[in-house]
């Protein structure tokens, strides 16, 4: 696996706490006898863009990064921006003053912190169109680039179970219609890997070990769905 890591996470589960603190790891493995076209992509979000609970490794940036190599004459250079508990307000703050760049792809996963602690839904209405429009610059004001997955669903986990009811699912997909209404209008294609997670009691394999989050099997069928859409956006 030759791209390069920049990721900011926190080991915990998204279950929000204010003493949350941030670790910054970067990782580069340099092949100097390799002459292949470096891409980079950015990958924007909360403990489902880390991959709470599984290795870095399994969770769907890296995976995505991988099939890419694997496929295309192309090294990936991968920047993780996400943390487990960040809400779309927290995101902002760590984009902070990124104002523009021109990141071959950026991906966008956000809200369900929002959902979880109960925050006004016309929060994220106007947050998550900051976030959309961040990423947009981010990828060199390139609509094409910018992809949106869609919010998993929590209620079909064992912690959902014990700690929730259809209300969840019922919110999330307020949040998610919205999500995709907004990508639509500023033309950014939406992908909606929800009902993946939403066969996580019948399929209890699509579930991490913490009964909570997505398993690297669940983020690697998120990726049989994103790839594809990358692909058509990379040159071979």
């Amino acid at each position: 696996m030759l791209y390069k890591l920049t990721f900011i996470f926190s080991l915990l589960s998204f279950i929000p706490s204010c003493s949350q603190t941030e670790e910054i790891r970067s990782e580069q493995i340099v092949d100097e006898s390799n002459n292949q076209e470096i891409i980079t992509y950015l990958a924007l979000g909360d403990s489902y863009t880390i991959g709470e609970s599984v290795d870095f490794e399994d969770s769907f940036p890296a995976q995505l990064s991988t099939r890419i190599e694997e496929n295309k004459n192309l090294l990936v250079n991968t920047t993780v921006i996400a943390q487990t508990g960040w809400r779309t307000d927290q995101l902002i703050s760590a984009v902070g003053g990124r104002e523009s760049a021109d990141y071959n792809l950026v991906t966008l996963l956000i809200g369900v912190n929002n959902q979880f602690q109960s925050r006004p839904f016309s929060q994220y209405e106007t947050e998550f169109t900051t976030l959309l429009n961040k990423a947009i610059n981010l990828a060199g004001n390139d609509a094409n680039k910018v992809i949106i997955l869609s919010i998993p669903d929590y209620y079909y986990t064992p912690y959902g179970q014990s700690n929730g009811n259809e209300l969840i699912s019922l919110q999330l997909d307020e949040y998610n219609n919205f999500a995709k209404s907004i990508a639509k209008e500023k033309g950014v294609t939406f992908l909606d890997i929800t009902d993946i997670t939403r066969k996580g009691l019948d399929e209890p394999e699509l579930v991490a070990d913490d009964g909570l989050h997505p398993s690297g099997l669940a983020y690697e069928k998120f990726v049989e769905r994103l790839y594809p859409l990358v692909s058509t956006r990379l040159k071979d």
